[in-house]
């Protein structure tokens, strides 16, 4: 079969030859449909993710661990966790049976590769106990998630939605997505704290935070009350760390501000990832929710590996 073979970590995927996949017992080949070439695949085969060790123990190795593909019978599944060297990203794959979960007829492949990330904006609800009319901020709104995030949070019914980004023309783009005040973090630290004291209006309830790093310190800090106040609570959701993995965080910044900072897992259990899903799946079907993706072949994989020029689209291979 055809596959997107790495040869060393930090390497390129190349377009080559890797032998079938052999289903052993409790396991089912998957013919490839359709996979999302996403950041953590690149962290993952460039050796920087925790779970590079588990992905990569042997070299060659295919990336990419989930996926769209047809079980044998032809029925499109999402398929995750398959078996080392083999990733999702060639002809054939081979996952455990009960890593396959059926998709809903009339959803493209490509589309549906893409049903986790729109998830992740459900967060403000599972995690951050959203209710309808409450003021959101997404933090790294430009990225792929983050206009996903924007969406999901104007169709469960957000008051106000204040989204932030390092370009001022993917900002206007964010705007038309559904939000209603934007804010530029590549801007110097006392006048970035100033932009979000400025949106903040009567207080940030839910604040879903792709970015981590420099920009949510200075948001913390600008929550930080001048003078002694009971200040609005503020439920901060740790999701990502595009702009950095650490952060310095004043005990001030805890202790008066109202702040609490909880993990995107919070609240996840079987019956809320269902209802969810189930939720992203209703607005995908319904036009409501829509994605930015840019399809591939496979044989392109090592140009498409490579690109930097998405700007909050997706590159997704099709087989």
């Amino acid at each position: 079969m055809k596959a997107a073979v790495l040869h060393e970590i930090g390497g390129i995927p190349r377009y080559e030859d890797f032998p079938d996949p052999v289903a052993g017992d409790d396991e089912v080949v998957i013919d490839v449909k359709a996979v999302a070439v996403e950041n953590v695949d690149k962290r993952i085969a460039a050796g920087t993710h925790y779970a590079s060790a588990q992905f990569l123990a042997h070299l060659p190795a295919i990336p990419a661990f989930d996926g769209i593909g047809a079980l044998p019978d032809g029925t499109l599944v999402g398929f995750g966790n398959p078996r080392p060297p083999y990733g999702a990203l060639a002809e054939k794959t081979v996952v455990p049976k009960s890593a396959c979960n059926p998709i809903p007829e009339g959803i493209d492949p490509a589309i549906a590769t893409m049903l986790g990330t729109a998830i992740t904006g459900m967060c403000i609800k599972t995690a951050g106990g959203f209710v309808p009319g409450e003021t959101v901020l997404v933090q790294g709104a430009t990225g792929v998630a983050g206009r996903l995030a924007v969406q999901v949070a104007r169709l469960l019914g957000a008051g106000r939605i204040i989204a932030t980004g390092r370009d001022d023309d993917q900002l206007r783009e964010v705007r038309d997505l559904g939000a209603d005040e934007v804010i530029n973090t590549a801007v110097p630290d006392e006048a970035l704290k100033q932009a979000y004291l400025d949106a903040k209006g009567d207080g940030y309830d839910v604040v879903l935070d792709y970015l981590w790093g420099r920009p949510t310190e200075i948001l913390l800090r600008s929550l930080t009350p001048q003078s002694f106040s009971l200040s609005k609570p503020t439920r901060l959701i740790q999701v990502g760390e595009s702009a950095g993995a650490e952060l310095v965080l004043a005990a001030e910044s805890l202790r008066t501000s109202g702040v609490e900072i909880y993990g995107a897992a919070k609240g996840l259990n079987p019956q809320t990832i269902q209802e969810a899903y189930r939720q992203v799946v209703a607005w995908t079907l319904a036009g409501e929710l829509t994605f930015n993706v840019v399809k591939v072949p496979l044989s392109d994989i090592e140009a498409a590996w490579q690109r930097t020029d998405l700007r909050g689209s997706r590159i997704v291979v099709v087989l």
